[in-house]
């Protein structure tokens, strides 16, 4: 039976659950479940500090788990990235007190509190700086002005919080985080797990994707399929109408809105979208 680690609370932990109903698997009802037999999918599912889980996948007691890219480099466990999930999004910035010009080179020597102080000496190792790390497990932004660090690196969303605090971001992101599914290293997946992984790409896939649907007159058929090439290419079915076709293909929902206008002065009419609930590409 398949062993698969899930976030036992948060936001990370909602959407997971969300995201392996859409997939097919059965899920807890009460929060303070900490493991659940999906007995008709042949696996058990633990409910663990999201802290936790690259450590339990990398020990071999777990063979998959999702969890935060952050929390895997953090974590400094032997657990690699096998899916991202697209969801649980948050970015990881440097930040100095205002008015202090500071770049990525002049953190040599310097102290930075963070509450993901494996992921700071990762980044730190890359880049061939040498800097202490002070870990804290929260409201690292106070840091600076009581005396225990000289930068901080952080969530940063708004930077509303930054501010307040007297702080401003400086350098490139540190990282771009987001929940993924994670496994061994160089693991033989079994049927499950590949099984596992199509459900969930396909459950990604349909949330990022719409379908669009339209006519247009033969003549302006390759220009209006050239604005939706879809994932192979589109569908094209010949109208009743003599000289319409209609046409489906598969759009970045975050595009549809422009499409549609495109597609509209290009000629084409009965635009239609349409949500996709499920997919295997």
């Amino acid at each position: 039976m398949l062993k698969v680690a899930i976030p036992n609370k948060g936001s990370l932990s909602e959407s997971a659950i969300a995201m392996l109903k859409e997939a097919g698997y059965r899920q807890r009802n009460d929060s303070r479940d900490l493991v659940l037999i999906d007995q008709e999918n042949q696996i058990e599912f633990y409910y663990l500090r999201p802290r936790d889980i690259a450590l339990y996948v990398a020990s071999g007691e777990l063979e998959v788990g999702i969890t935060g890219r952050d929390l895997l480099i953090d974590s400094g466990a032997r657990s690699v990235e096998a899916l991202s999930l697209d969801f649980g999004k948050s970015t990881f910035r440097f930040a100095a007190p205002a008015g202090h010009s500071m770049t990525e080179a002049q953190l040599a020597g310097k102290r930075i509190a963070s509450a993901y102080p494996g992921l700071v000496e990762s980044y730190l190792t890359k880049n061939s700086l040498s800097a202490q790390v002070v870990k804290l497990d929260g409201a690292v932004e106070s840091s600076v002005r009581l005396g225990v660090a000289d930068v901080i690196a952080d969530v940063v969303s708004t930077g509303g919080t930054l501010r307040q605090a007297g702080l401003v971001v400086f350098g490139e992101p540190i990282l771009h985080s987001e929940a993924i599914l994670i496994e061994r290293p160089a693991q033989t997946r079994s049927a499950a797990v590949e099984t596992l992984i199509r459900r969930l790409q396909g459950v990604v896939i349909a949330k990022q994707y719409v379908l669009v649907d339209y006519d247009v007159q033969n003549e302006l058929l390759q220009a209006a399929c050239a604005l939706t090439p879809g994932i192979e290419s589109p569908t094209v079915s010949a109208l009743q109408k003599s000289g319409w076709s209609a046409v489906r293909a598969m759009v970045k929902r975050s595009d549809i809105n422009r499409i549609m206008d495109d597609l509209w002065l290009a000629g084409a009419r009965g635009i239609l979208v349409t949500d996709i609930h499920a997919c295997r590409l």
